[in-house]
């Protein structure tokens, strides 16, 4: 089936969204880590506050690794 293809229940099947296409570039790696840190703070039930503003962006500037680790930390909570 294709991503245009009709379901049997009449809906389109759409592929999923790709924000870099619509920015017309690759978001920056730090960038990246900063939006997937929010989400997943908020998905722990932890949503950020405008005073971790700082923090987010000091964890964001480190490593993919080390964001991979807060975040997998932050789906444990789950």
């Amino acid at each position: 089936m294709t991503a245009t293809a009709l379901t049997p229940e009449g809906d389109y099947l759409l592929p999923p969204p790709r924000p870099a296409d619509r920015l017309g570039t690759a978001l920056d790696p730090r960038d990246r880590r900063r939006l997937e840190l929010h989400a997943a703070l908020t998905a722990a039930g932890i949503p950020p506050r405008p005073e971790d503003r700082e923090a987010i962006e000091s964890l964001s500037a480190l490593s993919g690794s080390v964001n991979s680790t807060i975040q997998r930390w932050l789906h444990h909570t789950l």
